[in-house]
């Protein structure tokens, strides 16, 4: 019984190593797997960047393409672009500004009528009307 004890016990002891080592063994590869996890899903994020930069960029592309097309097309029937409308704008405002400058000249020199001539003016009227209803 002793060599069937003895063999029980190195037994246990070697069963328990074996263990140790499978849990030593699970961890270490637990945790390369880890690593290998977290490497390739910052490989995949960078990759995810890097393709939505350029999508980016083919879109900005095509959307000006497309603006020169439309704004080429808007010139050619004659339609005038923002550029074309701020232009006229100051323009107007230039034009506003002289027009006020000459009137406010023009009424500083007009000379002042005397009012003597509007009542005169209403007597020839006066008589005028009454000639012709006395004729008719």
């Amino acid at each position: 019984m002793s060599a069937l004890a003895k063999v029980q016990t190195e037994g246990a002891k070697a069963l328990e190593a074996l263990i140790k080592e499978g849990m030593s063994m699970q961890r270490k590869t637990q945790s390369a797997a880890e690593e290998k996890i977290n490497e390739a899903s910052s490989k995949m994020s960078n990759m995810a960047t890097d393709i939505s930069s350029r999508a980016s960029g083919q879109w900005d592309k095509l959307e000006s393409i497309f603006e020169d097309r439309v704004a080429k097309a808007l010139n050619k029937l004659g339609v005038p672009s923002a550029k074309d409308i701020s232009a006229l704008v100051a323009r107007v405002e230039e034009l506003n500004k002289s027009v006020q400058k000459m009137s406010a000249k023009a009424t500083a020199k007009k000379p002042v009528r005397p009012a003597a001539n509007k009542p005169a003016a209403k007597k020839v009227a006066k008589s005028a009307t009454k000639r012709a209803t006395s004729a008719v």
